[in-house]
């Protein structure tokens, strides 16, 4: 056999294992996303938010762990959260499902009732495998929430610029929470934190699953706005964010990380920002943010098409 008649051959055995992988994925993402849309409700979905809270805020048993957790300041300032997964696989054609709740500070300081939330996207890129992502989106001001409550969807980096947050303890967090952006941004990919862009992300109010829930159709913004009692099915949620907004800081050391984008002056209108702590880089009293390794952004290789309509 002659050196094209083979290399005919293994580019033949290439193209078959490729396609065959291809679809492969395909039908891991069709029935990933089959299974996401049927077990998707709101106690499941209030549970993994709690899980998912406990990741990134502070434990009140080892307050050290606020060094490297949502600072304490930035949640007690925060009119909203976002909190969220979202599930990535593919090989060239990729697709992401994602599901979560938001809930928003109601007058007396207290947290609404959640509303559930859903984001998914189709793209192109160089995906290989699948991957998780979990996601929580502090909203810094009454707009943030508000343009979620009464128009029922949220587009990351659209009318509302976003930054990713601080994180640590100390004067520095003060001074970033003095004039934020819109949005500050956190995301952990397989337990560490990750700069990952979500700009162009749409956040969907998922009508349904609320009314499965609530037993008639609620809008967000009576859910968000305190006109429904906040659920029994959420009181692990909230105990997690009560918990870190009573950490005592008073032992630890005064250490933290501020992206430069994290203040609203310095961010220009419907950017978003990312960073990378996954290097394990020394929390200082302050460092400048450098983007994540890989982070998307809609520049970058992968254009994704928002699936879900508000």
């Amino acid at each position: 056999m002659s050196f094209m008649d083979k290399f005919r051959s293994a580019a033949q055995k290439a193209s078959i294992q490729a396609n065959a992988f291809a679809q492969q994925t395909s039908r891991t993402i069709n029935e990933q996303a089959a299974s996401a849309r049927a077990g998707f409700s709101l106690p499941k979905e209030c549970d993994k938010a709690a899980k998912i809270l406990s990741a990134f805020l502070a434990d009140p048993d080892h307050p050290d762990s606020a060094l490297n957790s949502i600072p304490k300041a930035v949640l007690q300032n925060a009119k909203g959260l976002a909190v969220f997964s979202v599930v990535k696989a593919g090989f060239v054609w990729s697709g992401k499902l994602g599901s979560g709740v938001v809930i928003a500070r109601l007058p007396d300081g207290s947290w609404s009732a959640p509303s559930c939330i859903g984001t998914g996207a189709v793209g192109f890129g160089l995906q290989i495998g699948a991957d998780i992502t979990e996601f929580v989106i502090v909203m810094n001001s009454e707009d943030a929430v508000k343009a979620f409550a009464h128009a029922g969807n949220l587009t990351i980096g659209g009318s509302l610029s976003a930054a990713a947050g601080p994180i640590g303890t100390g004067g520095a967090i003060n001074a970033a929470i003095r004039d934020p952006a819109p949005l500050f941004t956190y995301s952990r990919s397989k337990g560490l934190f990750a700069g990952i862009s979500l700009e162009g992300t749409v956040l969907v109010e998922r009508k349904e699953t609320n009314k499965d829930f609530y037993g008639q159709p609620i809008p967000a913004v009576d859910l968000l706005t305190g006109k429904v009692p906040a659920p029994e099915a959420a009181s692990a949620m909230y105990e997690v964010v009560e918990a870190a907004e009573m950490v005592d800081e008073s032992g630890v050391p005064q250490q933290s990380y501020v992206p430069d984008t994290a203040v609203q002056g310095q961010q220009g209108q419907g950017g978003v920002a990312g960073y990378d702590l996954s290097g394990g880089a020394a929390l200082g009293s302050t460092t400048t943010a450098t983007p994540a390794a890989g982070a998307t952004t809609a520049s970058g290789a992968e254009a994704n098409k928002p699936i879900f309509d508000a």
